[in-house]
């Protein structure tokens, strides 16, 4: 039977650029994991995809993935396969300038051959309990680090 894990996540910048934060939740039947962290140089959008990377690095076997997120960004780039044709275009975007975030994308993409993902856009800072607790991871890990800074 194919383990199946809920996961929602959510990054967050400010200011964008700036001091950024990335928050994610792991669940799967009563088991719940919450995971976060920072960086001081960074965008809104890396944050969204560094939330789904060390997410899915954190799962220990293949799995079935329900994941959800509120970042368009990352949900076209699977669901309107834009990724696809990045890698077909050599890594270039549809009017050939390069990819931005091309290191982040490659590894959510090699993350994603070892799952099988679902890849589901939630409305942000609305109702769904899972993402507002990512984004109250994320924006916790960005603050913690800016009083750092």
């Amino acid at each position: 039977m194919t383990h199946i894990v809920d996961i929602h996540c959510d990054g967050a910048c400010s200011p964008n650029p700036g001091v950024g934060g990335w928050g994610a939740i792991l669940s799967s039947n009563e088991r719940k994991r919450e995971l976060r962290g920072a960086e001081p140089e960074t965008t809104n959008n890396r944050m969204e995809l560094t939330a789904a990377i060390r997410a899915l690095e954190a799962l220990k076997m293949p799995c079935t993935v329900r994941l959800y997120t509120d970042s368009l960004y990352v949900t076209n780039a699977f669901k309107k396969g834009w990724l696809a044709n990045w890698q077909r275009n050599g890594w270039r975007t549809a009017d050939k300038k390069p990819v931005s975030n091309i290191d982040l994308w490659q590894e959510l993409h090699a993350l994603t051959l070892q799952h099988e993902v679902q890849w589901n856009w939630v409305k942000g800072h609305s109702t769904n309990e899972g993402n507002n607790r990512a984004d109250e991871l994320a924006v916790l890990a960005r603050e913690e680090l800016a009083k750092t800074l």
